[in-house]
């Protein structure tokens, strides 16, 4: 693999994670978070410095992303990372009582084409 393939791949593919992230939290699921943040008597917490660790967030999930996609394929990829960056976020989560857990019907099937994206990207970068 070319470093820079593998730096493309990871920008490309942290961009689809943002991108994705930004509309489905800020515009399709917003209220959701917002008013169950309200009932446990907190603000929904989205700073600046909360969308910075988001995106680092993404970064870090792209850069595994890859990793991953060297090893395996493009169904095995998304399986794995999907599990790593989303099923066990929420465990922990919703073990923190902080998932709300009405959208986990939209944002799951909507994690699992995000994590799809990101593993197209970086199997189709690193194997051409």
């Amino acid at each position: 693999m070319k470093p820079t393939r593998a730096v493309i791949a990871v920008l490309l593919a942290s961009a689809w994670i943002s991108i994705n992230e930004f509309i489905r939290n800020t515009f399709v699921l917003h209220d959701a978070w917002v008013s169950h943040y309200q009932g446990m008597g907190q603000s929904f917490p989205e700073a600046p410095v909360n969308g910075a660790v988001w995106g680092l967030w993404s970064l870090v999930f792209a850069v595994v992303v890859l990793v991953i996609s060297t090893k395996f394929n493009l169904i095995q990829t998304t399986i794995i990372s999907w599990v790593i960056g989303f099923a066990l976020m929420w465990i922990i989560i919703g073990n923190l009582g902080v998932l709300p857990m009405a959208i986990l019907p939209v944002a799951g099937p909507w994690s699992v084409v995000e994590a799809f994206g990101a593993a197209y990207i970086c199997s189709r970068l690193i194997k051409s």
